[in-house]
């Protein structure tokens, strides 16, 4: 069994080791920029807060509480903590959690139904990505917020909506750090994050 695991990871190191031959400065295409300045990693989720922009899924990563060491606090995509909640299907925590999200999403003015993304967290907490079900159900308070037509919103998604790997790998999905980015280009804003 060692000889097999000793096999895969020399197999490994010569895929990495060869990654930057195949793919030299591939994770640069991944930093978004605004005015020549980088803003973000389309890799990591992000924290978009107010009215005026498309939201990621919600992100379970923690960190310690500056105030007291022995207890943790909620801190969004917060990439040193990386992990999701592990609550399981039988959870009353998840259950009581997912009924809050709901909630408060019909309570935003959210279609119905609200996407499954949109109130569930992702393995890693960290994910950048949202359904484009979960894009289009933000498009009227978006609209609203923004004072555009829905219809450029529902052009803007769906222009930035990748398909799944090959065709057949994974779920469509649309990049939340991308999208707001050319959302402020569509409307000549430059808002910051909070």
């Amino acid at each position: 069994m060692s000889a097999k695991f000793s096999e895969l990871q020399t197999c490994s190191d010569d895929v990495f080791d060869q990654a930057p031959l195949l793919l030299p400065r591939a994770h640069l295409r991944q930093t978004a920029r605004c005015d020549a300045k980088p803003v973000g990693s389309a890799l990591i989720g992000q924290n978009f807060v107010g009215e005026k922009y498309f939201r990621g899924r919600p992100s379970a990563t923690q960190a310690h509480d500056p105030r007291d060491a022995t207890k943790t606090i909620d801190a969004p995509y917060n990439a040193a903590n990386s992990g999701g909640a592990n609550l399981g299907p039988t959870s009353q925590r998840l259950v009581d959690r997912l009924k809050a999200g709901v909630e408060a999403k019909h309570a935003a003015g959210r279609s119905r139904p609200v996407p499954a993304d949109a109130i569930t967290t992702s393995a890693s907490g960290l994910d950048p990505h949202i359904s484009p079900a979960d894009a289009s159900a933000q498009i009227v308070g978006l609209a609203k917020a923004r004072g555009l037509e829905g219809e450029r919103l529902t052009a803007l998604v769906g222009a930035h909506t990748q398909g799944r790997l090959f065709g057949v790998i994974g779920e469509p999905r649309v990049n939340v750090l991308n999208l707001n980015l050319a959302l402020d280009g569509l409307t000549g804003e430059k808002e910051s994050q909070k």
